[in-house]
């Protein structure tokens, strides 16, 4: 995933796009980019992969003049990207993934259209967007094209002369929100970013909806559709604590995932509930409060040296943040049964290799892992995750337990059938955990308090309404 940022000032806004877009970090690790329009475009793009996003922007921002501008924190491609289009000049940075890229850059190089850039050795996702765009009569026309022809998700942001067009993608897996202060207006990905800058939040866009902000104000300028598939993971664990996505709050949402897996631990006996840092705290909190164990820390995050393990896309860089940031607190963990909230077993070696293993080496009495979302199933198909059906651990344990792949896994889904609780059980024996229980699709849904039909649950189940049938993976 990544994050995006906005501002239209009265005055000067380098130093409100740096920290706005700062306040993104925690969703991309790869590249940092910001765009602002004064008498002419300043684009500066960084690579943020061994560094923070303020220390390679820092000087950067004082040279910037200009009263609108763009950032991006990327997950991937680099970003913002400038196009001389017949619609005139303007930059853009997006949120999101084509799955159809590769089709869609074909039908463009054979219409005449080149590409310039290229991020891992493929086409850029955001200056085929831009490519996309320019194809249409306007420029609204053009995003209600490229929203057309993409499968997968886009929002994104568009900074020109006019101002900053803010456009959701259409079935709003990825949240846009604008906030508003005295002297500015602003458009951003994590709600959290407004706090400190004074910003309140002023409109959650409607999935498909376009808005224009400058100097004047707000204008929509494409009506939003009704129906919503936001990504759920947001909650469980992408986003950021402070932040709200259509007005609910990150924290809240993980401290009822945790009441609700404690409530449903009725036959265990534990000295110590603990989370997996940063984003399982939360999980374990609520767990704590309401199975009245002690909260304690036995594992502590170094966070000023190591960002999230599950960004990069090396699994060898995954690893060796995995691996360095968590650091065990042996007087705290030795002969103590010990509840693990995590908020998700994606691939499952770095909680094994680099979670579990600590605990076990620090004289833990038991372990019992309890992960705030089901088991994943299905690669996400809207935002940059896990990329293949053979990197999800749930996946790994139905192939051992079949045999084979298995294309119809209904039963594995099902939490209450045979074949789960087989599953479940060989994902424990491959961690070496005492106990192992998953979050229930009903209780997460409960938490985030929105109905079932509003949000994307496809990596646990594989369906989305939403979604084009010809792009869902088995």
């Amino acid at each position: 995933m990544s994050g995006i940022f906005g501002v239209v000032s009265k005055k000067d806004c380098a130093e409100i796009l740096l920290y706005g877009t700062d306040y993104h970090s925690h969703l991309g690790t790869e590249y940092g980019g910001m765009a602002v329009l004064g008498d002419e475009f300043t684009r500066q793009i960084h690579n943020i992969s061994q560094t923070q996003f303020k220390s390679k922007f820092y000087e950067d921002y004082k040279r910037i003049k200009g009263n609108m501008g763009i950032g991006v924190i990327s997950a991937l491609d680099e970003q913002p990207i400038y196009l001389n289009s017949k619609f005139g000049p303007f930059c853009i940075v997006t949120n999101g993934l084509i799955e159809n890229i590769e089709e869609l850059a074909k039908e463009l190089l054979k219409s005449g259209i080149s590409f310039s850039e290229v991020s891992q050795g493929a086409v850029n996702a955001t200056e085929l967007i831009a490519k996309l765009i320019t194809q249409g009569d306007s420029l609204l026309d053009g995003i209600e094209k490229m929203f057309d022809s993409i499968e997968g998700s886009c929002s994104l942001l568009l900074l020109n002369k006019e101002g900053i067009y803010a456009a959701r993608d259409r079935l709003g897996y990825t949240p846009l929100v604008f906030g508003k202060r005295k002297d500015a207006w602003a458009v951003t990905t994590e709600t959290s970013a407004f706090t400190n800058l004074d910003f309140k939040i002023a409109k959650y866009l409607e999935p498909g909806e376009i808005v224009l902000i400058n100097n004047k104000g707000m204008t929509e300028k494409k009506p939003g559709r009704k129906m919503n598939q936001i990504c759920t993971f947001l909650w469980i664990y992408t986003g950021f604590p402070a932040s709200n996505y259509e007005g609910i709050n990150v924290e809240t949402v993980r401290e009822k995932c945790g009441k609700y897996l404690a409530e449903r631990d009725n036959d265990i006996e534990v000295d110590v509930v603990s989370g997996v840092p940063d984003s399982g705290i939360a999980h374990a909190i609520g767990y704590a409060m309401a199975s009245g164990k002690p909260y304690r820390r036995p594992l502590v995050k170094y966070t000023p040296g190591y960002g999230r393990s599950y960004n990069p896309p090396s699994q060898d860089t995954r690893d060796l943040i995995a691996r360095m940031k968590l650091i065990p607190i042996k007087e705290i963990i030795e002969k103590n049964r010990i509840v693990v909230c995590e908020d998700s077993i994606v691939r499952g070696t770095q909680l094994k290799n680099f979670t579990i293993k600590k605990l076990w080496d620090c004289g833990a009495r038991e372990i019992h892992v309890r992960p705030a979302c089901p088991p994943l199933m299905f690669p996400c198909k809207f935002n940059l995750s896990t990329r293949t059906i053979h990197e999800l651990a749930a996946r790994r344990a139905i192939r051992d337990l079949e045999g084979k792949d298995s294309e119809n896994v209904s039963e594995y889904i099902d939490h209450n059938s045979k074949k789960y609780k087989k599953m479940v059980e060989w994902i424990a024996r491959d961690l070496g955990v005492t106990t192992l229980r998953f979050q229930i699709v009903d209780d997460m849904v409960k938490s985030i308090g929105l109905p079932r039909k509003k949000l994307c649950l496809y990596c646990w189940s594989g369906e989305c309404p939403g979604m084009k049938k010809s792009s869902k993976k088995k």
